[in-house]
């Protein structure tokens, strides 16, 4: 006589889901960011590539911190497939209008989790998003006065080369309140 046990998964709740989701929402924001960079890259324009390149790699960090935090919470982490990103601009505000749209969508996400979080009771989970939650406000303030500068400069892209040259605009130098990162530091 076979006894059929049932295997009883464990619920997942909606925080861990959000982040779960997150986690992909990351990457392809990384892999946007990318993009951008090689889109800047290929038209000779360092300055906006370097930024590109390192808000591609600053997601992609973002998204090993949440896979660290899943882990020390002892959740099931899947990496997921990332889709296709958009590489075909026909004119260069559609770049940064891009970016601060993702940032926008990025921190409608993350506030969403927060909230999640906190309707959850889950204190720990809200206090790993502050650090996101203020991270964002800074990503959507940089790509707003970027393409601010674009626009007051009529598209002139060298003028928003000297303004980040002259800003370093992203190039935060202390993290040491930021979550740890799943692999170390890498590419730091």
């Amino acid at each position: 006589m076979t006894s059929s046990v049932k295997k009883i998964e464990p619920r997942v709740s909606r925080a861990q889901h959000l982040l779960a989701e997150q986690v992909g929402n990351e990457f392809r924001a990384s892999q946007q960011y990318l993009a951008i960079a090689v889109w800047f890259d290929q038209r000779d324009l360092p300055r906006l590539a370097a930024h590109f390149y390192r808000r591609s790699l600053r997601k992609r960090t973002d998204a090993l911190r949440i896979v660290q935090y899943m882990m020390d919470s002892n959740l099931a982490v899947e990496i997921p497939a990332v889709p296709t990103v958009r590489s075909d601009f026909s004119e260069p505000r559609e770049l940064i209008a891009l970016a601060l749209e993702q940032e926008r969508a990025v921190t409608a996400e993350v506030a969403t989790q927060t909230r999640t979080v906190r309707e959850d009771g889950d204190y720990l989970g809200e206090q790993f998003m502050r650090w996101f939650l203020a991270e964002q406000v800074d990503a959507v303030s940089q790509m707003s006065t970027m393409l601010n500068v674009l626009d007051r400069a009529h598209g002139n892209l060298f003028d928003v080369e000297d303004y980040l040259a002259r800003e370093s605009v992203g190039r935060r130098t202390n993290d040491s309140l930021a979550p740890q990162t799943a692999g170390g530091a890498v590419g730091h």
